[in-house]
């Protein structure tokens, strides 16, 4: 049987070593590439086309959320798994929204990585207990939130990049390079995105995307 290929994806050199070294020990897998940012874990999927991308949501340049979308849509038969901090309920379900087959805890890893790979490669959905409580009591409690704000208008995809990066701290002239688009086709996303989120200044824009696991604290 060939050996599940990886892609591993996250922005600490120290946790793509340490995740590297657990894997390996397996035999039967194989570490085909590793990503540092969300874009560049898009681009290598695109030309591996690995089984499985352990993929972290906090990534600068785009988000693993961001990131897991862009993956499904361009290469589906690659499954997502999400290996992060982050554990609310808001950021799991936009994640299992965006087509992530599994969702486990960093403190699991240890204990759960490779047993999230072999279900997720063989398509099957893999979660840490404290996910699926969280899964399940959204579920029960029939709550279903927008992707956006109270205002119940969602972001596109490039309202989405344009958050984090402005997030990240870039200013407008760097987002219009970053993404190759116009400097006021930037200032019309940002206009709209303060209009959506209910925001009036970047300082909320950065509050908003930490909250919501779109970058790192």
């Amino acid at each position: 049987m060939s050996p599940v290929r990886i892609v591993i994806a996250d922005d600490h050199e120290v946790v793509r070593k340490g995740l590297r070294s657990l894997l390996e020990e397996q035999h039967d897998v194989e570490i085909v590439g590793e990503a540092s940012n969300g874009r560049e874990a898009v681009d290598k999927v695109a030309v591996l086309k690995p089984d499985v991308v352990v993929l972290d949501i906090g990534m600068p340049e785009l988000n693993g959320l961001e990131a897991t979308r862009q993956i499904v849509k361009a290469t589906p038969r690659t499954e997502v798994l999400i290996l992060t901090v982050f554990e609310t309920e808001e950021v799991i379900r936009e994640v299992l929204r965006a087509g992530a087959r599994g969702y486990v805890l960093k403190s699991d890893a240890g204990r759960l990585l490779v047993s999230a790979i072999e279900a997720v490669s063989a398509h099957k959905p893999f979660f840490t207990s404290r996910v699926s409580e969280l899964v399940l009591a959204g579920f029960l409690s029939g709550e279903s939130r927008p992707e956006s704000d109270s205002s119940g208008l969602p972001l596109t995809p490039r309202e989405r990049e344009v958050l984090q990066l402005l997030a990240e701290g870039k200013t407008n002239k760097d987002v219009a390079a970053a993404l190759g688009i116009g400097l006021k086709t930037v200032e019309t996303h940002r206009m709209n995105l303060m209009s959506k989120l209910g925001l009036h200044s970047v300082v909320d824009l950065v509050r908003y995307a930490i909250r919501n696991g779109i970058v790192a604290a």
